[in-house]
């Protein structure tokens, strides 16, 4: 991804972060062809009128929880069945494989293994997994990973990997970013004291290793930004977000960020209605950003009210955008409540399909080849999805940028109205330094 969106990228990262050694536990067989048989890259030349084949792997079932990380498949499904209603690809069935890697390294590799060796696939898609342990095995494999969910650092540090948010790094498959070091901005921080005046900032973290990790980025950034940071550490096993709560409501800080899973988000939320804290605004990521929000916090209806949410796609509550429109016609017909994580899903495919048609527009008359549908991905021109994404591209930074100019999609809950926009995603922008962080 670009260095402006790194933080953003761990923030989604942190529940796999917290099942790691769940995940220890889930790894079982290894996988069913030794790697060599991937060392070669082949050159795929779909002909004919017969089905393209793509594939999507998702930690579908995870110590993380059912339906956690499904969002980004479904929204791709989606996608297919619209296009595939609509004709398919120049008059080509697109057909989607999917595999649940169980949350695993190992299972990841195993649907490594069945997608690319056995049903075929000519790329994968909206790939959203814990461990993505199969990934070096794709990227010999020279097949093209578009617009996956940068969950681990295998985005920063394979080629042929595309994740939605982009990338400056060298992707050399050596190490992640640059030597080891991944960049991410201060937009957000910078966005709510700009627009909000908010000058005090909590972060509220686990005491566990990698929940820890993430909130000293984030109070990194904070502290960047001028604010006065309160930090708050709560037990992983027994947490006790009523001594948080009360904290926070001593402290009268602005604004609270945190480096909790969902469910001690909610946790959080309902400790602070208890106590009667009220905050200006309590900041969460693309992963909760749903809308499911009324039933979630249910039991605390005024810390709901302060719910912000920040991201690098265009809010799937902007209906006035026909591509937002487009994406909950197809989401709601299939019986689906949208989100965003959904909505980057169509993203990603939408994404795939605009590189296969450049292909097959070609007037050299190449046809739709890998090696076509990758220089689409690494074109100068950055990619938006029709406005539903931020601009995207991907560099081969030798040295990461020590500012950049980005810009940053935020929304807030409103009951009755669901997530509300607060500007022009492409418009709330500002040059901001980049922060280095270990993943």
């Amino acid at each position: 991804m670009s260095p402006s969106r790194a933080a953003e990228a761990v923030a989604a990262r942190l529940p796999a972060l917290l099942c790691a050694l769940l995940l220890v536990l889930l790894a079982g067989c290894g996988s069913r062809l030794p790697e060599s048989a991937f060392e070669t890259r082949p050159t795929a030349h779909p002909s004919g009128g017969e089905p393209l084949r793509v594939g999507i792997i998702t930690s579908a079932t995870s110590p993380v929880g059912g339906e956690a990380l499904t969002g980004p498949r479904d929204g791709a499904l989606a996608w297919f069945d619209a296009l595939n209603a609509a004709g398919g690809l120049d008059g080509r069935r697109v057909e989607v494989e999917t595999c649940d890697d169980g949350g695993s390294g190992a299972g990841n590799t195993a649907c490594v293994h069945e997608l690319l060796d056995e049903r075929k696939v000519f790329a994968l898609v909206a790939t959203t997994a814990l461990d993505y342990a199969g990934a070096p095995l794709v990227s010999r494999a020279g097949v093209p990973d578009i617009g996956g969910q940068p969950l681990t650092p295998a985005y920063e540090t394979h080629p042929h990997l595309y994740s939605l948010y982009g990338s400056s790094a060298p992707r050399t498959g050596e190490s992640p970013g640059w030597g080891g070091t991944l960049y991410g901005g201060t937009e957000v921080y910078r966005w709510f004291a700009r627009e909000r005046g908010a000058r005090t900032a909590a972060v509220v973290a686990y005491d566990q290793p990698a929940s820890a990790a993430y909130a000293r980025l984030v109070v990194q950034g904070l502290r960047a930004e001028g604010y006065e940071v309160v930090t708050e550490r709560v037990a992983f096993v027994l947490p006790d977000f009523r001594a948080v709560a009360a904290d926070l409501r001593e402290r009268r800080v602005d604004l609270v960020l945190d480096a909790l899973d969902a469910h001690g988000n909610t946790r959080l939320c309902e400790a602070m209605e208890a106590l009667g804290v009220r905050v200006d605004a309590k900041v969460t990521n693309v992963q909760n950003w749903s809308s499911t929000v009324a039933r979630d916090h249910a039991r605390a209806p005024g810390c709901r009210a302060s719910l912000w949410v920040t991201g690098s796609s265009r809010n799937f509550e902007d209906t006035g955008h026909p591509e937002v429109r487009a994406f909950r016609a197809a989401t709601e017909a299939a019986g689906r409540e949208p989100s965003q994580w959904q909505l980057e899903g169509w993203a990603a495919a939408m994404w795939f399909t605009d590189a296969a048609r450049s292909c097959l527009a070609r007037p050299d008359g190449g046809g739709l080849t890998r090696t076509c549908v990758e220089e689409y991905m690494n074109r100068q021109e950055p990619y938006t999805a029709r406005g539903l994404l931020l601009p995207v591209r991907f560099e081969h930074l030798e040295r990461p940028p020590a500012t950049r100019e980005t810009c940053l999609s935020v929304a807030r809950w409103r009951d009755g109205r669901g997530w509300v926009s607060q500007g022009e995603m492409t418009r709330n922008c500002a040059t901001v330094p980049q922060l280095g962080y270990r993943p």
